[in-house]
Formats: C-alpha cells, sequence, structure tokens
C-alpha cells in the first residue's frame, strides 16, 4: 500500500512539472514578433530579445549573434515595488525586457522583476518601420500611492547591429557599401543613441523622464547604402521635420562663406567687393552688424538697430537685397540661448525664466547690507571661475567671493545688486538659485529651456530673418540646460521653426542627433592663429571630417582669422589658407573667412590670399577634384597649391615649402615644386615690397608674374647673383640646376630694403 502511495505521489509530481513546463512554452508566451517590409525584416523572440534584422534584397543578417541584446529595457532611480526594493540595493538599478507578444499594430512588451508593460505602436511602410512609445501598464498593484511610471528612461527600441566598416554617431548609422541600417528619432524627444560592443553597435531609441515619457517616435531604416538618403528624406516629409536631405543636397551645401560683424549699409559694397575677390557665394552676417550690442551677447531688445541704420528693418532689407544682387546669398548668425547680462532680461530687475543650476534655501534672513549669505545646503561644486560667481536672490543677481563647505554653510565676501540689479531683503526659507553664465567670458546668461523665453528669443529672431536671410549659425548652441541631448536641439528647433521660408542649410556651436535635420552644415571650427593653423587644422577639422562624412554629411574647416603680421605674428599669409582650403575639398568640405575690412585693407598680401579662396572656390562649384586627387590631399603631411597654368586653367600640384629662407628669415615664403621635367618655386614677402638676392645666375631662372607670363628681374646678368622683386606671390622655373641647389639658394638668399 506505501509502494503505491508512492508510485501515485512520483506520478502526480510528474504530471505537475509537465504542466509547468507545457505553461512556459505557450506558442502565446514564446512566438518570435515578426515586422517587415519590402527592404528588411525584424525578428524579436518572445522573451524580448532582438532575433534577426535581415536586409532582404541581399539576405544581409544585419544583427550580430549571441548577444541576446533585449528589444527594451526599463531604468528606475531606484526599485520601487515593494518586493523588489526590499529584495535589491536601492540604486539606479536597468530591467531588461523579457517578453514581447504583437496584438494588432502593437507590440506589448513585459520585463523582469517588475510589473510593468510598454505598449509600442508599429507602423510599417515601404521605406522604413515607425515604433511609437505609447503607454505604460502596471500588471499588479504597487500597494503605493503613484500616478506617473516610476521610470528615468528606457528605451523602447534595441538593437545590437553587426559593424560594417562605418558607424554615423550623429545620424545613428551603420553602414558598409551595400547597406546602410538607422535608427533615426522622428521626433525632438525621441532619444536615438548607441553604445559600442565587440564589433557592434547597439542603436537605441528611447525616453527620458525629464523630457517625455510617451508619444515618441523613432524609425528603423534597413536599406542599400545609396538609398539612405531618400528614404531620410520620406521620413522628414512624413513627419513634417526640417528637410535635412534636401540641403545636404543643395549647390550651396559645400560653398564657402564670407562672415562679417561690421557690415552696414555705408560699407556694404566694400564688403561685396572682397567677398567677390574671393569668390565667395555666400556672406554670414553676425547680429552685432545691425542691432545694438557690445560682443559676445545679446542685449535683450532685438529691435534696437545700430545707427548706421536709421530706418531699422528697412535699411538691412535693402542691404541684403544689394548682396543678392551681386550672386551672393546672405545668412546670419546669432546666439540663440544667449541673453546678455546688460539686456533687460537682466537689469533692473532679473527675468524669473533665466535658468538656475541649483537651488538654496536662505538657513537665516538676507538683510539689505548682508555681504555673507548662509544657506541649508553644501555649496561645494558651486562656481568658483570670474564672472560666474552670481546667485540669483528676487531682483537681485549676488557676486561671492568664495563659500564653505562645512557647516555652517555659507556665500562669503558677497556684493550685492551686481550688473545694476536691484538690491532686496528675503527672509529665512526663501529658495534661490546659482545663475547658469556662460563658461565664454561670463558676459550672458543662458535660458530656463523649460519656459518659454526662447519661444520669445524666436519670435524676434524670425521678425529680423524674413528681411532677406537664407542660411543661419546657432551660435552658443551648448548654453542649455540638462539633458543635453534633448535641449541642444529643442532649443535650436524651437527657433528654426518659426524662420520662414527654412533655411537652405544651417550650422551650429553644438549638436546632437535631431539637429541631423537642421544642422546639415554641421559646425565651424573656431579662429587658430596663422602660427598654429596647420597644426590645428589636421588635429581638429581634418580628422572630424571623415567621421562627418560617415554622417552622409560635411563639416566646416573653419572660421579662419586674419590678421596683418607684426611683432608677435606672421599674419595671414597664402600657404595657411591653401592647407586648410585644400584639405577641406578633400572632404567635399567648406571654410568660412572672418573678415574685417580694416584688416582686409591693411594685409598687403590679401590679394594673394583672397586669390587662393577664389581658386578653391572654383574647384568646388565645378566639383573640379577627381576621386583621386581628393585621396591625395587627404594626405596630412603633404601640401598642395592650386595653379593657374599658361592656358588659364586649374592645376594642382604637391608642393614643399622651404625652410629657413634668407638666413632663417621670416618674412619671406618660398615653397619648391615640380611640373613636367621642370623645377618650380613660388615665393613671397609677409608684408612688404622687398628685394631678394639669390645665388644663382640669371640665365638659370625664368621669373613669371603668374604661370606665363614672364618678367625680367631687377638685375644679375652675367652675374653669379640675381635680384629679385619679392612682395606678392611670383613664380621663377629653373633650369640646369637640382631642387637642393634651388632650396640652398633661398636659404643662403638675401633681403634687401
Amino acid at each position: 500500500m506505501k509502494r503505491l502511495l508512492f508510485l501515485l505521489l512520483i506520478l502526480t509530481c510528474i504530471f505537475i512539472i509537465s504542466c509547468v513546463k507545457s505553461t512556459k512554452s505557450t506558442p502565446s508566451n514564446k512566438e518570435d514578433v515578426i515586422i517587415e517590409n519590402d527592404q528588411m525584416k525584424l525578428v524579436i523572440s518572445g522573451d524580448g530579445i532582438a532575433k534577426s534584422l535581415i536586409y532582404k534584397p541581399g539576405n544581409v543578417e544585419c544583427l550580430i549573434q549571441g548577444k541576446k541584446v533585449p528589444i527594451s529595457t526599463i531604468t528606475e532611480p531606484r526599485p520601487y515595488q515593494n518586493e523588489i526594493k526590499l529584495a535589491y540595493p536601492n540604486k539606479r538599478t536597468t530591467f531588461k525586457s523579457n517578453s514581447v507578444r504583437k496584438e494588432g499594430g502593437k507590440i506589448i512588451i513585459g520585463y523582469e522583476l517588475i510589473p510593468w508593460e510598454t505598449t509600442v505602436s508599429i507602423k510599417i511602410t515601404p521605406d522604413y518601420l515607425a515604433f511609437t512609445m505609447e503607454a505604460f501598464k502596471l500588471t499588479e498593484d504597487y500597494g503605493i500611492l503613484m500616478t506617473e511610471p516610476p521610470i528615468s528612461e528606457m528605451y523602447f527600441l534595441q538593437l545590437p547591429i553587426k559593424d560594417r566598416g562605418h558607424y554615423g554617431d550623429w545620424l545613428n548609422v551603420i553602414w558598409d557599401d551595400k547597406v546602410a541600417v538607422n535608427i533615426l528619432a522622428a521626433d525632438p524627444s525621441t532619444n536615438a543613441n548607441a553604445e559600442e560592443g565587440e564589433g557592434y553597435h547597439l542603436l537605441q531609441a528611447g525616453v527620458d523622464e525629464r523630457v517625455k515619457l510617451t508619444g515618441v517616435t523613432a524609425v528603423l531604416i534597413t536599406c542599400a547604402k545609396d538609398n539612405l538618403l531618400d528614404k531620410i528624406a520620406i521620413v522628414e516629409r512624413d513627419y513634417k521635420l526640417p528637410h535635412g536631405v534636401a540641403s545636404r543636397r543643395n549647390d550651396l551645401i559645400n560653398a564657402s562663406y564670407y562672415w562679417t560683424s561690421n557690415i552696414n549699409p555705408t560699407n556694404v559694397d566694400e564688403h561685396i567687393k572682397y567677398a567677390k575677390m574671393g569668390g565667395f557665394k555666400l556672406m554670414n552676417i553676425y547680429y552685432p552688424a545691425f542691432l545694438e550690442s557690445r560682443g559676445y551677447r545679446l542685449i535683450g531688445n532685438y529691435n534696437v538697430f545700430r545707427p548706421e541704420y536709421p530706418n531699422g528693418k528697412a535699411d538691412l532689407k535693402a542691404m541684403l537685397t544689394k548682396i543678392k544682387a551681386a550672386g551672393i546669398t546672405p545668412g546670419c548668425h546669432f546666439l540663440h540661448s544667449h541673453i546678455g547680462r546688460d539686456s533687460k532680461y537682466v537689469t533692473p530687475i532679473p527675468d524669473h525664466r533665466l535658468n538656475l543650476l541649483r537651488i538654496f534655501i536662505l538657513k537665516n534672513p538676507l538683510g539689505i547690507k548682508d555681504t555673507t549669505i548662509y544657506v541649508e545646503q553644501n555649496p561645494q561644486n558651486s562656481a568658483m571661475a570670474n564672472n560666474r560667481r552670481v546667485l540669483k536672490i528676487g531682483t537681485e543677481f549676488i557676486s561671492y567671493r568664495g563659500y564653505t563647505t562645512t557647516p555652517p554653510y555659507m556665500f562669503y565676501g558677497c556684493e550685492r545688486g551686481i550688473d545694476k540689479t536691484t538690491i532686496n531683503a528675503q527672509p529665512a526659507g526663501y529658495m534661490f538659485g546659482l545663475l547658469d553664465v556662460s563658461e565664454f567670458g561670463g558676459t550672458s546668461v543662458y535660458l530656463d529651456q523649460y519656459s518659454d523665453l526662447q519661444d520669445e528669443v524666436a519670435d524676434a529672431i524670425a521678425d529680423l530673418w524674413d528681411a532677406g536671410f537664407e542660411f543661419f549659425y546657432f551660435d552658443g548652441s551648448e548654453g542649455v540646460n540638462r539633458p543635453f541631448w534633448y535641449h541642444v536641439s529643442a532649443a535650436q528647433y524651437r527657433v528654426f521653426s518659426k524662420l520662414k521660408p527654412e533655411p537652405v542649410f544651417a550650422e551650429g556651436a553644438a549638436k546632437t542627433h535631431f539637429d541631423w535635420h537642421l544642422l546639415s552644415g554641421g559646425n565651424a571650427f573656431d579662429v587658430f592663429r596663422p602660427e598654429e593653423l596647420k597644426v590645428q587644422t589636421i588635429k581638429h577639422p581634418f580628422k572630424e571630417a571623415p567621421r562627418m562624412q560617415d554622417n552622409f554629411t560635411r563639416v566646416n574647416f573653419g572660421w579662419l582669422g586674419y590678421w596683418v603680421s607684426g611683432e608677435k605674428t606672421i599674419g595671414t599669409q597664402p600657404d595657411q589658407l591653401e592647407f586648410v582650403t585644400s584639405k577641406a575639398a578633400a572632404w567635399d568640405c567648406p571654410v568660412a573667412i572672418m573678415a574685417d575690412l580694416e584688416t582686409l585693407i591693411r594685409n598687403p598680401r590679401t590679394p594673394d590670399n583672397f586669390e587662393v579662396f577664389r581658386r578653391w572656390e572654383e574647384v568646388r562649384a565645378k566639383k573640379w577634384l577627381t576621386s583621386e586627387q581628393k585621396q591625395l590631399l587627404r594626405n596630412a603631411q603633404q601640401e598642395y597649391t592650386l595653379l593657374l597654368n599658361e592656358k588659364k586653367e586649374l592645376e594642382l600640384v604637391p608642393y614643399d615649402k622651404i625652410m629657413n629662407v634668407a638666413n632663417e628669415s621670416r618674412d619671406v615664403i618660398a615653397f619648391t615644386f615640380e611640373r613636367g621635367k621642370n623645377l618650380y618655386a613660388v615665393y613671397w614677402h609677409i608684408s612688404g615690397d622687398k628685394k631678394l638676392e639669390l645665388p644663382l645666375k640669371s640665365e638659370n631662372i625664368t621669373l613669371m608674374e603668374s604661370l606665363g607670363q614672364k618678367i625680367p628681374p631687377l638685375s644679375g646678368q652675367n652675374s653669379d647673383r640675381t635680384l629679385l622683386p619679392v612682395g606678392k606671390r611670383r613664380y621663377i622655373k629653373t633650369s640646369n640646376i637640382s631642387r637642393d641647389e634651388l632650396i640652398n639658394a633661398f636659404k643662403n638668399a638675401k633681403i634687401i630694403e
């Protein structure tokens, strides 16, 4: 009997176990979810893992295999469900998806440990798949009072895309010559991101509680690499986004621009003259050229025009019309997220919409004459840089000399009512903040992007835009609240969306993923001094250019400063500009010259410098460079010059600098190059018109103003020394001497006044 009961017990256990196994393997819980269009087939396993992504025309598997990457994750600042909170450490915790099922046009995602489900709607088109984060749902009672999901971040789409040689970190794309995979934000509130793995990148789309948790969309594009921009253009059309693809295809996207901050109706003709001298098709105008402002900041009242514009906007419009009539497209340059500390938003009463980095509470009342401010919180890590030590308390700005980091906490050495703000008294318990002052000199403060002040600024910029500007530079784009991935592009978008008609293209000082639709020109690098320009070009834009090409776009190789030679600098010279603009052209990129009329006039080499620009702008406009020539120009060590040959045709040749010309004088610059079987030199004086005595027989050299235009030397008949003019760029062709002999001749040359 006991044996029979024991046998029945065993059979019962086996039955129960089999039932459990059967329940765990039911189709509703483990079926793969398949989402596909003509281009791709995405497979998500029933237990929430990204299983496969096939590019169908080529039958290419795009996911790395064997990694078991969850299709979605939820991050909580700490566990909230009581049992999870008790069982695990109370820290920032990420929970992985462990189930996915399809219900009509939606997928429902479940997660390990926590009783949350998310609903993601799917839109299938021939060109892309769209995923919209719709809702969160509790599957069991938390046992606590909470109306909002206790979630800080989540990714509703994660795909481990196998590396294919090119990764675009801005566009969020992996590609090779055959296929491209792109997770693209179709909404500024979508956090499109990527994490690097071994042999793959985890492309992601998610949400952030500081921005928006539901109602955001990302699209998945999997297509032939050459079709990617066409697909993105369709997404931009369908979701009414800025036309990033169209602007990248505009003929002006690779044109360099002439930048000015001092143009006005009285000198516009001079600026046009120089712009045309350099072959520039674009002119970028910095807002202080027409608005009252003092330097790197906004005054706050955009309608205050400079005296040179007595009729205000009408004069601005007439000036822009004149620029366009000269065949030049005008653009504008604004600090869109900055407010000047002398503006109406600061003084005499600071606007409540200026951004605060930290909040403090007064421990003691603050009197009118107090110079020590006692607070409840530890001020450690508050700003200590000059001009950034500013507290905003009620109606005043207060600077401080320092603070304590042990009790009693205080700001000491305070100066009251700085920036001519209104001094006030406040009671204990009053809340105030550390002002978000620009790190670039402290002359401006940043807006609170959660307020409507950015929209107010955008309206004022838009009112000026319709005077006739056609492209835009978003300066100071980094000056926004956290999270930066959202606010950098969102602040720009709040301005961009009000510019009618839409800019032909835009650039910006900072970029995040959504900006790809706005900033089709990428960014421009800041000014480098003449002596370091070549090194810094290779260090910065030259290295960024291939990364930007991986993002199907270009970078501006620089705001090139313009200097006159003096004791501390050789000034801006033709070889410097040729180096930068040639390396830029190697990647189909432009440059920008920071033009000041006085400096242009004072630099004797301006005609030569601008002839360099003109030739290279012709190269860009005509798409003259071959693929082979671009590859040659991408050699960081080799310099090239663009010649205008005897037939007045462009000719590209490598050339090498002669070091220590004229017994180590800095005043003469010379390069050697070869054409056919002939040896040449191009040479000039950095600032004047002198004479250069070369230890060479005149019969061995031919002096030329330009190639094919011979001129006689100043002297040297039947002599071992030849006297040449040295001022603007000139050329010599040699015969019967070697390169070393020519180089030594320049090294041993004498400069004669």
